[in-house]
């Protein structure tokens, strides 16, 4: 067992030669990720509708894939962005292409792409949804995802040990409880089954593919949602007294690059995992300090009725 191994510490230069493609890296927990793999030396590709000339539909100008290349060329990678809908077959077979032509190989591929908090219609029959809302979310959170996969695979497997990561929101375990809307907790149940199946698919090429969810993340527009700042947050717990348990998404990113820096990762393949689980498994911590456990403080104390506070899963 190597050093990373055993400590979860990705030393510096670990991914040195190593190639990701970052699908959906415009910001939250996709720039994290991407941000994570380059300050462990990887060339990272990543990619978005929203670039210095065009904003998507998410309507947030001043997060960019460009600034997402740069904040990766910072960390000690090489970040280079290429501005793809994925939604569109087309533009994700021209971006493989390119990666084949540059670099000729793909060793991690994190499949962050959504975009569509803005169409959550929470504790809403399914009758009285906006269907062409629900369908989006289903195109945004679940197409996109099989697309990407879909062209990139082929490079991917040309070498052994090649990583998938499903990102999503709340683990298969979490999951089992109705996420208050149907599309909704449909589009975030997909994954699983996605890297499930990858799982399967990838096992004879020596690959690896799981889920991945962040716990109660504070991602750029939900700190904007609570009116704070990554240095002021806690003052949104008076607003919402989970917002307690909230975590960097550096920590989804620093898990992402302990996977990718582990040569044992094959036995996490198919698993659902969290950033709070491989926080604790790889010994590493949130930019506090502090390991959060989201889901362990959601089970224990607001589903089980534990007397405990959010410090306590800290």
């Amino acid at each position: 067992m190597t050093a990373q191994a055993a400590t979860g510490q990705a030393a510096a230069g670990e991914l040195a030669g190593r190639v990701a493609l970052v699908a959906g890296a415009t910001r939250g927990a996709g720039r994290a990720m991407a941000v994570e793999l380059g300050r462990a030396a990887a060339l990272v590709y990543v990619t978005g509708r929203t670039t210095r000339e065009r904003v998507s539909e998410v309507g947030r100008p001043t997060e960019t894939i460009e600034q997402t290349a740069e904040l990766v060329t910072a960390a000690g990678g090489k970040g280079i962005a290429v501005p793809t809908d994925h939604l569109e077959p087309a533009q994700v077979k021209a971006l493989i292409e390119r990666i084949d032509r540059e670099q000729g190989r793909l060793d991690v591929l994190v499949n962050s792409v959504w975009g569509g908090d803005r169409l959550i219609e929470f504790d809403t029959r399914l009758w009285d949804l906006d269907l062409d809302n629900a369908l989006r979310m289903f195109r945004l959170g679940i197409d996109t995802h099989v697309i990407t996969s879909h062209f990139a695979l082929p490079l991917l497997i040309r070498r052994p040990g090649g990583l998938v990561v499903e990102v999503t929101d709340g683990t298969a375990a979490f999951n089992r409880r109705y996420r208050g809307s149907l599309c909704f907790d449909l589009t975030k149940n997909a994954p699983h089954r996605i890297a499930f199946g990858l799982a399967a698919e990838l096992t004879e090429h020596g690959g690896t593919a799981v889920s991945l969810t962040p716990g109660f993340l504070r991602s750029e527009e939900m700190l904007d949602h609570f009116g704070v700042t990554e240095e002021t947050w806690r003052e949104a717990v008076a607003q919402e007294p989970h917002f307690a348990i909230a975590e960097s998404p550096a920590l989804i990113g620093r898990g992402v690059r302990a996977l990718a820096a582990d040569p044992e990762r094959a036995r996490w393949t198919g698993q659902s995992l969290s950033s709070g689980q491989l926080a604790k498994e790889y010994g590493f911590t949130d930019t506090d300090g502090s390991r959060p456990d989201c889901f362990g403080y959601f089970e224990d104390v607001v589903f089980g009725g534990k007397q405990a506070t959010a410090a306590d899963y800290r």
